[in-house]
């Protein structure tokens, strides 16, 4: 009779050890995973904080001046809030001469001029306009007391429906500011980034070049 047979394989394993094993990479698992939880998370707060950049988190309703047609007017706005809403929604009273259009700076309807210099109010937030100085239509001239590009373009039938006017008014008198002796190929260059649906192309240019002041020698 043989003595008792040693079962023990040093190459097997035990299911005691097997059981070890997998608690031990169980525990590896949810320990990698938690660090890498806290490390997501201490960076969003970094970046939520501003710490990275330096700059502070501006979080809910705050309060800024914006310089608008020479007044300076107190608006209350969140950071997201874009100068068109501003104009419109947030002053008090609105200034609605500035028009909602496409809403994704492709038409030209809501231009204003920023420093002198044509910007689509719809793609510029209310807070980085504040310490510039802002023009609207509102401030070109009243149906009483029209500026002279505003009275070419009734005289010339330079709009139909008029959504597109003031974002044209505003661009040509920027161009005009700059050379009051443009020609077409000049402001129609100046006008690139303004649609007009109904098609008055050809009078808002007649309305335009009728006030530029053409140079010596021509006519």
């Amino acid at each position: 009779m043989t003595g008792k047979r040693d079962t023990k394989d040093p190459g097997s394993l035990s299911r005691r050890d097997f059981l070890r094993g997998g608690a031990l990479v169980g525990i590896g698992a949810a320990t990698a995973q938690h660090a890498r939880a806290a490390a997501n998370a201490n960076r969003q707060a970094t970046a939520t904080s501003g710490s990275a950049a330096g700059s502070p988190v501006l979080r809910g309703r705050t309060r800024i001046e914006l310089e608008i047609n020479g007044t300076k007017r107190a608006v209350q706005v969140e950071p997201r809030t874009s100068l068109l809403e501003a104009l419109r929604v947030h002053i008090t009273p609105p200034l609605t001469g500035t028009k909602l259009v496409c809403d994704g700076g492709n038409c030209g309807a809501c231009t204003v001029l920023i420093d002198g210099e044509p910007a689509a109010a719809c793609m510029t937030l209310a807070l980085d306009a504040a310490g510039h100085k802002l023009r609207t239509i509102e401030g070109e001239g009243t149906p009483a007391d029209m500026s002279p590009l505003q009275a070419s373009f009734c005289e010339h039938d330079g709009m139909m429906c008029g959504f597109c006017t003031s974002g044209f008014i505003m661009s040509l008198t920027a161009a005009l500011e700059a050379n009051p002796a443009a020609n077409e190929d000049e402001l129609r260059a100046a006008c690139s980034g303004n649609l007009c649906r109904c098609g008055t192309y050809p009078q808002v240019f007649e309305a335009a070049l009728a006030v530029a002041q053409p140079k010596r020698g021509e006519r």
